[in-house]
């Protein structure tokens, strides 16, 4: 190394900054750094809204890659991209319409809303005051006396109540078809199923992925990436068959997980969750079940075993981006909070500035979503399974007598003879006596047994149509890139003075290498483009600095995330080498220029380490 060149020293930890600073902290450097910061601000701005900034989408891009690696490319999954905007008949379907609300209560001085939920758990020690019923919300926040956090004004016996969160919008001009902006990017695959099933050849089970935009019109907007109105998911529908479909255990079988299941969130007084069992101080006192995806199936903690397969793959891949296992959890749904459409549902959640984030959603969705919209739609979300061999099988049918039915029941008939054909596929004992009973437009109606022209008979079949249940993890890839950003933050002494440094995976940093001319004089300049340019390339994010003294470059960098720094000195114009510097450990190796890109990779990848240099 050139005796001009300012090694660093090796760097000294820091104690970590308190919980209550780190999301400041960590706000102020991205909004100066280019991470994230408020969008729209020339014009005031909009809560909920944010723009990520070259670094923040740079980061975002990496994650959302290192993302569809695993869930597509390895896992073997097929990725689309649907629209945002889908017509309201889709969400009526699914159920968002009426059951996709959060708690909203006015201020009645100054007409402020608040999410009621997030009232109680600010002023409380409760975690999840979302699974609670209305009632109980409303009698906490009584209880505990609260105020609106704008004016001050006493909300005790102020309604509660329910607030959908989607976007509303026309679709076309004039009587144009209303639609709504999507609120998770599932339904874009649920409702191309029928098409989707013909790609995968009618072969179960088999995934579709998607990342991409969603929209929720929060309430009240907060902390930065976690509560926003527009975000990025990245969602896996798996859909399998309920009866033969198994996961490949044994490839997480051995990962261990820290759980925090729902029956150790509640107190033992009949199922009913305590306040202090909601809380964080609680959860964190011997309330966490520690154990193996293999001993969490067999001990029956997480009852569905695709969830406990995701479950497994995906904390390997959090740690992979650069989550920190020590500040890492899954937490079980309560009954209270379970979505409308799921059985059981798990969330992955991360702690930041002293509290739990949900950054993960692992839902079994059962057959909710493709039933919905079969029976909504005029297309068949069902999927033909081939048996092995032929079946005889007794099937049961009616031919309603509709010259019998017709005078009988005059306009009502055609809705009789339907309930009629629903009844003896569903229970054909129902047609074993004189008089059947049906049930048609919310009306109850009898007909003679022989007029229904009721037979079994024995038919071969060479299968059966089935509905797929759907596995899904939902990933938060917003949340998941503030919570890389906030474990990742760090400081030292080097040199005796604090340096603040990203401790990013070079898998997810925003810049591979920096590029530095010791001095841009004497052809270090343009020896050091040389190299940028190569490295460019060969395919690595690059920046290139030449401004400040050479520690000052360093710390920028350090900040940002960039695992390796490059400098070109006058060693390098005699002998073609250059100074590699390793961010976390500050430690700096010769290597030869022509061999940089190979090294680099190495580094990247782990399969090499800056002291065996």
């Amino acid at each position: 190394m050139s005796e001009d060149m300012d090694a660093d020293a090796d760097a000294e930890a820091l104690e970590p900054i308190p919980a209550d600073e780190e999301l400041e902290t960590v706000a102020e450097l991205a909004k100066r750094r280019g991470f994230f910061f408020p969008a729209s601000r020339a014009y005031g701005g909009v809560a909920g809204f944010y723009t990520y900034g070259p670094e923040g989408a740079a980061l975002k891009r990496n994650v959302e890659d290192a993302w569809r690696d695993l869930f597509v490319t390895q896992e073997g999954h097929m990725e689309i991209s649907a629209p945002d905007v889908m017509p309201e008949p889709v969400f009526e379907a699914s159920g968002h319409l009426d059951g996709f609300d959060d708690m909203i209560i006015e201020c009645p001085e100054c007409g402020t809303n608040h999410r009621a939920d997030h009232l109680v758990e600010d002023a409380t020690r409760i975690e999840e005051a979302e699974s609670l019923p209305i009632p109980e919300v409303e009698a906490l926040i009584a209880e505990y006396d609260l105020d609106c956090t704008t004016c001050g004004a006493s909300l005790t016996d102020v309604p509660v109540e329910e607030f959908n969160l989607m976007f509303e919008t026309n679709i076309g001009p004039g009587s144009s078809q209303p639609g709504y902006l999507r609120p998770e990017t599932a339904q874009g695959i649920f409702v191309e199923f029928p098409q989707l099933k013909q790609y995968a050849r009618n072969q179960l089970p088999f995934g579709v992925a998607q990342v991409g935009t969603a929209w929720r019109n929060e309430i009240s907007p907060r902390r930065a990436l976690v509560r926003v109105r527009e975000f990025t998911q990245a969602e896996l529908e798996h859909f399998v068959d309920p009866d033969e479909d198994e996961p490949p255990l044994h490839r997480v079988a051995d990962v261990e997980l820290t759980l925090y299941p729902a029956d150790e969130q509640e107190a033992d007084d009949g199922g009913e969750a305590s306040e202090a069992s909601r809380t964080s101080s609680d959860s964190s006192d011997g309330k966490y079940v520690t154990c193996t995806v293999q001993e969490a199936v067999d001990e029956n903690i997480v009852a569905s075993d695709w969830v406990a397969y995701y479950l497994g793959l995906a904390r390997d891949w959090y740690e992979r981006v650069g989550v920190d296992m020590d500040r890492f959890r899954y937490r079980q749904h309560l009954s209270g909070e379970l979505a409308h459409y799921a059985a059981d549902c798990w969330d992955a959640e991360a702690e930041l500035g002293g509290d739990w984030v949900e950054i993960t959603g692992f839902a079994y969705r059962s057959d909710y979503d493709l039933s919905k919209h079969g029976a909504h739609s005029d297309e068949e979300f069902t999927l033909f399974k081939q048996y092995d061999e032929p079946k005889t099988v007794e099937r049961a049918t009616v031919d309603p007598d509709m010259s019998v039915l017709g005078p009988e029941f005059g306009g009502d008939a055609g809705a009789v003879q339907e309930a009629l054909n629903d009844l003896v596929e569903r229970d054909p004992d129902a047609f074993d006596g004189e008089v059947v009973e049906v049930e048609a437009d919310g009306e109850s109606y009898e007909v003679d047994v022989e007029h229904t022209n009721f037979a079994r008979e024995e038919v071969t079949e060479s299968g059966e149509h089935i509905t797929p249940h759907v596995v899904e993890p939902s990933f938060g890839i917003g949340r998941i890139v503030y919570t890389v950003l906030t474990h990742a933050y760090d400081r030292d002494l080097v040199d005796g003075e604090e340096r603040a440094f990203l401790d990013l995976p070079p898998e997810v940093a925003p810049t591979t290498v920096g590029v530095f001319p010791l001095m841009d004089k004497d052809g270090l300049g343009e020896r050091a483009r040389e190299v940028e340019a190569d490295l460019r390339q060969a395919g690595f994010a690059v920046a290139y600095d030449d401004s400040g003294n050479i520690g000052r470059r360093y710390r920028r960098q350090d900040e940002v995330g960039t695992p390796y720094c490059v400098t070109v000195d006058y060693e390098s114009l005699e002998d073609d080498t250059v100074t590699v510097r390793e961010r976390d450990s500050t430690e700096q190796a010769r290597v030869d220029i022509e061999e940089l890109p190979v090294t680099l990779t190495a580094l990247r990848t782990g399969s090499t380490d800056i002291a065996d240099l």
